[in-house]
């Protein structure tokens, strides 16, 4: 058969979106881990309500080029990063584009929970 369809009788087993084979074409069973991605966003995740300091960059700009923003750490997206005044309670959405690099004044969670191996995680 040159059409590339499989002979009859030959049906190809099924797999899920994501599953895995093998070489030879057998799939494998059961899940495997879930391992999350170390992107800045999962790491700020981790250590939602604690305070850092992020350090941003706006190109172009003729006021001011770069500022310093400190606040508890409220939210973080694939790209913003909510804070918020913890003596105003002023909340401000600073945009992962300008983002050049921040820092905490505590430990940071860095292991992701359910992942075999990682330690319990404490907040």
């Amino acid at each position: 058969m040159s059409s590339g369809t499989p002979a009859t009788g030959s049906v190809p087993p099924q797999v899920a979106s994501g599953g895995a084979m093998t070489p030879t074409g057998a799939v494998v069973s059961g899940a495997l881990p879930a391992y999350e991605q170390s992107y800045i966003e999962n790491i700020l995740r981790l250590n939602l309500g604690k305070v850092g300091t992020f350090y941003m960059t706006y190109e172009n700009n003729s006021e001011w080029n770069a500022k310093v923003f400190k606040g508890v750490l409220e939210a973080a997206g694939r790209d913003h990063i909510i804070i918020s005044d913890p003596t105003t309670g002023q909340r401000t959405i600073l945009l992962m584009v300008n983002l050049d690099y921040a820092t905490f004044d505590q430990p940071l969670v860095y292991q992701y929970p359910g992942v075999i191996g990682a330690p319990p995680v404490t907040r």
